[in-house]
């Protein structure tokens, strides 16, 4: 092996230019390839943060609008949803519900302790809630269903928020009380502030805020953690029996998709994966191919080094070598100067990701109303260098292949017609 390598290195030293530009052609391929897969990742990682922020197996149901005719009742109805919509999700939907919650607003408020003040978005929620909106704690604890049997005026609040009413030690906030417009609060925790800031809101038990703002028996948004559906098909058949059951609570047709929205977090998720798949595998196709302008270009080189040596090659059959050893000279020649050059396209894209990691990686995009990374993380793991090597391996094999073949059948009367 030692004698195969000492003998593609002088070939490619006489041969310094083309070896240098059939190199860069395969560098730059692995370049591109390992670049778009870096800024592919991170744009898909960015749009999995930004996602990710809710439970995958829940559902959140709104009150929508009638858009048809039923039961002699005309179209364009509200539909607010109330307490027995809670009853039809918890008992007829019991096997598929792992907990049952609302979220009701109580609109704008003002949230004071001394001379420092809020204006923020009062919800009143069940204790499920911080599961599903997978809400963070940083102090103290989230509502609970004490809370709500006992219609206690507690509250839980932003980290961002608790910076504006305590600048310092926000910790010390939990425990105190806030004047919430008219009324006392006590605080009892503090959740982590997420980066696009659009869900600062005010926390507080759910029976407290439709007790105190007169909200009668009108729950708001349902609010649920769900099992047992594993498929798309799955989902769509509960969504569209759930949905018929809620419109008969309001006498609307069972049909009627606009009087009951259903925001389903699984299907969400699963359109997503598929989506980014799309885009990993597109990514990798552009990649490829690329790389095989690369390949072509070591193919064409090696043909040109197999006529070259075809006196050569022809002498060494005279001598009694073998086509194999010549096949696989040229083969491995190929390979190694695919790999050694794919090598440096790879650590030149890695570089680049890095800078881009460096750079945009930490931008965000402002636009007023939240703030959401661009990328995150838009580098390759291990696993995509192991396959980008094996690719490489296979592409210099291919590239060499067929002028090997044409070198293994060169005949030694080759050789003496050869100028």
């Amino acid at each position: 092996m030692r004698d195969i390598i000492a003998e593609i290195w002088s070939t490619s030293k006489r041969n310094k230019l083309r070896t240098t530009l059939t190199g860069f052609a395969v560098a730059w391929g692995i370049f591109m390839l390992i670049f778009l897969l870096g800024a592919g990742n991170g744009l898909i990682h960015a749009t999995e943060e930004n996602s990710g922020r809710f439970l995958d197996n829940s559902m959140v149901v709104f009150g929508g609008q009638t858009s048809k005719g039923y039961q002699g009742l005309k179209e364009g109805r509200q539909i607010a949803l109330n307490d027995a919509d809670m009853n039809t999700t918890k008992k007829r939907y019991s096997k598929n519900m792992l907990n049952v919650g609302a979220k009701i607003s109580a609109g704008n408020i003002n949230v004071a302790l001394g001379e420092n003040y809020i204006s923020s978005t009062l919800q009143g929620v069940h204790a499920n809630y911080a599961e599903i909106d997978k809400k963070e704690m940083l102090y103290g604890r989230f509502i609970n269903e004490l809370d709500n049997e006992d219609t206690r005026k507690v509250m839980v609040i932003s980290e961002s928020q608790a910076k504006e009413l305590m600048p310092r030690h926000i910790d010390r906030l939990v425990g105190r009380y806030v004047k919430v417009d008219s009324l006392a609060y006590h605080v009892i925790g503090i959740y982590k502030s997420d980066q696009s800031e659009m869900n600062a809101d005010c926390y507080a038990p759910f029976n407290t805020v439709r007790v105190i703002y007169q909200k009668g028996d009108k729950v708001g948004n349902v609010v649920f953690a769900f099992q047992g559906l594993e498929t798309e098909k799955a989902n769509k058949d509960f969504e569209e029996s759930y949905r018929a059951s809620l419109n008969r609570n309001h006498q609307a047709a069972p049909d009627d998709e606009e009087a009951v929205w259903i925001w389903n977090r699984f299907t969400q998720a699963l359109q997503m994966n598929t989506g980014m798949g799309i885009i990993r595998t597109a990514l990798w196709v552009i990649g490829i191919f690329t790389l095989l302008s690369g390949i072509v270009g070591v193919s064409n080189i090696m043909l040109i080094t197999v006529k070259e040596r075809t006196r050569e090659f022809g002498i060494r059959k005279a001598i009694g070598a073998k086509p194999s050893s010549i096949l696989k000279l040229i083969i491995i020649e190929s390979v190694i100067i695919t790999t050694f050059f794919g090598y440096i396209g790879m650590m030149m894209g890695m570089v680049a990701n890095q800078i881009m990691d460096a750079t945009i990686g930490h931008e965000k995009i402002d636009s007023g109303l939240f703030t959401l990374q661009m990328f995150v993380n838009p580098t390759v793991g291990f696993d995509v260098c192991v396959e980008a090597t094996l690719v490489m391996v296979l592409a210099g094999t291919l590239a060499g292949l067929i002028p090997a073949r044409k070198a293994a059948h060169i005949r030694p009367i080759e050789a003496l017609r050869a100028e």
